[in-house]
This record gives structure tokens, sequence and C-alpha cells, in this order.
């Protein structure tokens, strides 16, 4: 049986749409609250409503909220082309092949970089959620290039203070389309989720505060490749400020890339690899980089592009 709530629309969500309001008020993708208005879930006042339906501060809201998803479950799983570049008593640091993603969420069934370090044998620390034990950044699942994870409690809370006060040197490269004009910028831009509530992320008034550097390493004429730095790290970030510009990354059609470019360079994804990695070693104290070479589908696609 689902969670019943009463309450009235608070004065900062008068005038928005209904599944705005219920997303916002209860932390819901848009498209999720449509689905509990359309169901019959909601009431406004004990009156049946859509869910484009105006509302105002004050009126009095009967909902049916479904219970949560289940948790996902850890287990470990052999991950083909997971590789280890390092690994001490307090860190491993992978190069991530594409297709998987960090650790289990509800939703994903593939293999996860968590489950493929379980498989291997590698212990990360208890701390964090259950299912993301050990995870201290995060990379899309079809990104790939390095990435660390803690393995010692004391690596943990210091790498996480790291990423917070963006002390890591976080570097990309992305295959974008066009030429961004100018070749060497920053996009400082907030970021938020997508109004649609479609999964998608977007540059939104008032979202999070994100600011991405960008210089081109090499211009063809349909493409450019550049080299990409991160001073904060939101959810898809990188492709975001890249389609906001009108350069998205090749093969990302999430987020409006031209798929007849993708498919002539035999780039099935979006083109972004985390190429490399540094930080100050949480427990020794010592600088630490660490690099990753394009996988084969990246290296293809910037060949050809050459050739042309």
């Amino acid at each position: 049986m689902g969670d019943q709530r009463s309450l009235p629309v608070p004065d900062g969500l008068a005038g928005e749409r209904l599944d705005t309001a219920i997303a916002r008020m209860f932390g819901l993708s848009r498209a999720r609250a449509a689905e509990i208005i359309g169901a019959g879930d909601v009431l406004v006042d004990g009156q049946d409503a859509a869910k484009s339906d105006r509302v105002f501060a004050g009126a009095w809201l009967d909902i049916s909220l479904p219970p949560p998803p289940s948790a996902p479950t850890t287990q470990p799983q052999a991950v083909p082309g997971l590789g280890i570049i390092y690994e001490d008593a307090d860190i491993v640091v992978v190069d991530k092949p594409t297709g998987i993603a960090v650790h289990p969420a509800v939703g994903w069934t593939g293999p996860t970089v968590v489950e493929g370090l379980l498989a291997s044998g590698v212990r990360l620390t208890t701390s964090g959620a259950a299912e993301r034990q050990g995870v201290v950044h995060r990379l899309d699942a079809n990104t790939t290039g390095t990435m660390v994870l803690a393995k010692s409690e004391a690596a943990y809370g210091a790498l996480k203070r790291a990423f917070k006060e963006r002390t890591v040197d976080k570097g990309y490269h992305a295959l974008v389309q066009g030429r961004p004009d100018p070749l060497r910028g920053t996009v400082d831009a907030p970021i938020d989720r997508h109004p649609s509530g479609d999964g998608r992320f977007a540059v939104v008034a008032g979202g999070r505060p994100s600011v991405t550097h960008y210089d081109t390493i090499e211009a063809f004429r349909a493409a450019s490749l550049l080299d990409i730095t991160l001073e904060t790290g939101r959810t898809h970030q990188i492709r975001v400020h890249m389609a906001a510009l009108r350069h998205p990354c090749v093969g990302d059609r999430l987020y409006g890339a031209d798929p007849r470019l993708a498919e002539r360079l035999g780039v099935t994804r979006q083109w972004l690899h985390a190429v490399r990695l540094g930080f100050t070693h949480p427990t020794e104290g010592r600088p630490m980089e660490f690099t990753s070479p394009y996988p084969e589908d990246l290296a293809a696609a910037v060949e050809a592009l050459r050739e042309t």
C-alpha cells in the first residue's frame, strides 16, 4: 500500500503545474509525478485534477505515494575489460570500460565497477551506502577512463574531502560536433534536472553552480577534439555544457548529437573519456597522477577524422 499524505501546497510553488509541484514536494521526477496523478492517486481540495492544472498556495493535496523501490544489492561479478592501474592498502585506481555503471542502482541490471572489484578480490571500505562502498566519484556508464576508489576508511574520508574542496585534477578528452568559438574557453552555467523529468540534465537558472574549462586539441571539418577540466562534478556536466554550446559530444543522442556523424565514425556512445586523474595520496600525502589511453572505438573515430 502506498504512503498516504495530506498537506497544503507551500507558498513557493503557487502557480506551478500540479506535476511540477508534486515532483518538488516529494523529490520525484516530473514524469513519475505525472504517472501518480494519471493513476488517480492525487486529489486537490478533494477533487480530481490533471497534471497540467496550476496549483495555488494552501490548496490541500491528498496523495498516495508508491512504496520506494527495493534497494539494489551488491554481488561479486566479473567485469571484462575492467583494468586495475594502481592498488595499495588505501586506494585502487581503475580504467573503466564502457557499458558498466560505477555501482548498483535502481533500474540498472548490468555489471558495475564495485562488483567487478569484489570479484577480483579487492575489498573496498565499508563507508557509504552498502551498494556504494568505496565510491568517491563517478563516471557515466558509457564514459570510460580513470577512476579512484577507497579501500580504507581514512582514504574514503580524505578523498571525499578532496573532491568536495576541488583539489582533484579531473581531465577529460571529448570529441564534439563542429568547432567551438572561441577554441578555448570556460562554461560557467548552473545545472539541474531537465524540466521534462526524462532523466536528462540541463542548464537551468537556479541550478547547482557548474564550471567547465575546455581547450581545443585538434579541429577537423566535422568535429573537434577537446581537452576538458572540471571545477565541479555535476551529473552529465560535460555533456550538458557542450550541448549548451551547441557542440554536443559525438554520439551523445541524449543531448542532441547528430546520429549520422556518429554512424560515419563508428561511434555507438558519447565520445567522452576520463584521460587523467591527479590527486594527493589520501594517507601518504604524495602527489599521484594516472592516465588512460583511448579505447579502440574512440581512437578509431579520431583516426577516421584525421584521414579525411
